[in-house]
């Protein structure tokens, strides 16, 4: 996947719309609380503005469902990248219209306009050609650096490349680049570690890695309905009964594959889940009735940790415990640390996981931290994402004659 970018395209002094994942956390006062994928758009940012491109913005945050609310405006989002480019970023309070095209024709070369939140208008998410129609009417080229919203098919992130010249951003080519090797033509040892609740959300990424001779590591609430699937009685422990079968396929699957599929032999258990809660280690075998698995145990880190510093290629998404509720956030840290301290070129998608990283202060030690979530799944499943599929590739040059 060779997409075109926007260093392949002239900008200079061009009206330039792009699509970014500002979808970011905002605090009860406002504020962002986390500018990691603020900051991931700096490089597009810096390059298009530096050529004298004028440069409109567009981003979701939140799901305000088709309708404006108050507190999922983009002004907080404004303040904060103007902070990080050192220069004013004027914020429009409309997405397309009269206001905008007034917006417009003040902007100046090398400045910086923000739309409003782009879910405000119930067209973005249908994909409407006329909403898609009248976004590209605003600029000479799109340029979709969102990877983080690149899985869904929406107006902004796929529809208007169907009426406006569409490149590739540099964070956007930088994504494709690192996850096209890891699903692609990774590298062997390979070790894949699934966290986080849900067994639907990643079970098309363990079936796509069950051919390879890897190791897929399995903990948080996920894990615990594989264990369930084994027949461990699971006490109280979060798990998804209705998709137990769903468990029991992919186990017998493991059983006939390359892969080595990994689930906790240890667990911490509560009775009640609170931040410090009194708590046990116990055996996968041993959780008591009324009692919950949050985390991995001792054991199970070891026998993780093991697996991991033999890597040379570490694909990550989602927690192995309830992380926002210390101490259970130990086996996560802990696996982030060899992680983090391994030699493999280690590959983290996932809001949590991208979070825990920052928090340990861990993030330079690793290769590559994606912006996406649900987009990392969707690529690493072998899924076809729209917004990816909706950009031209890079035109092949014909071989020179002999």
């Amino acid at each position: 996947m060779n997409k075109l970018t926007v260093k392949d395209v002239p900008v200079q002094g061009k009206r330039v719309l792009v699509r970014v994942d500002f979808n970011v956390p905002l605090d009860e006062e406002g504020r962002v609380l986390d500018d990691t994928k603020i900051r991931a758009s700096l490089p597009t940012l810096d390059y298009l503005l530096e050529k004298g491109a004028r440069v409109m913005l567009l981003s979701h945050l939140g799901r305000p469902k088709g309708k404006v609310v108050e507190k999922m405006r983009m002004d907080p989002v404004a303040r904060r990248l103007a902070q990080l480019l050192g220069r004013e970023v004027e914020k429009c309070d409309f997405i397309t219209g009269p206001e905008v095209q007034a917006a417009l024709r003040n902007l100046s070369p090398g400045a910086v306009l923000m739309l409003e939140n782009v879910r405000f208008d119930p067209r973005e998410e249908k994909n409407d050609p006329a909403f898609a129609a009248a976004l590209a009417e605003l600029a000479e080229l799109y340029v979709n650096d969102a990877f983080g919203a690149a899985h869904r098919a929406h107006a902004s992130t796929s529809g208007i490349a169907a009426y406006l010249p569409a490149v590739a951003g540099l964070l956007m080519h930088r994504e494709i680049r690192y996850l096209s090797k890891s699903r692609d033509n990774p590298l062997f040892p390979l070790v894949v570690i699934m966290g986080g609740k849900k067994v639907a959300d990643k079970i098309g990424v363990i079936r796509h890695f069950l051919p390879f001779e890897c190791s897929i590591l399995l903990g948080g609430a996920m894990a615990n309905t594989f264990l369930k699937a084994k027949g461990f009685s699971m006490g109280s422990s979060l798990y998804e009964d209705d998709r137990l079968d769903m468990a029991r396929d992919i186990l017998e699957e493991a059983d006939r594959s390359p892969a080595q599929l990994l689930l906790p032999v240890d667990v911490y258990v509560v009775e009640e889940l609170n931040r410090h809660s009194p708590h046990q280690v116990k055996g996968v075998d041993m959780i008591p009735p009324g009692w919950s698995a949050v985390d991995i145990g001792p054991q199970t880190v070891k026998n993780f940790r093991e697996v991991i510093t033999k890597a040379k290629m570490i694909l990550w998404n989602g927690p192995l415990g309830a992380y926002e509720f210390p101490p259970f956030h130990w086996g996560t840290e802990m696996v982030a640390r060899a992680v983090a301290a391994s030699a493999a070129e280690s590959i983290i998608g996932g809001g949590d996981i991208v979070a825990a990283m920052e928090k340990l202060d861990l993030s330079g030690q690793v290769t590559h931290i994606s912006t996406g979530g649900g987009a990392v799944l969707t690529f690493w499943e072998g899924k076809e994402l729209p917004g990816l599929a909706a950009l031209p590739e890079q035109s092949v040059a014909p071989a020179s004659s002999p």
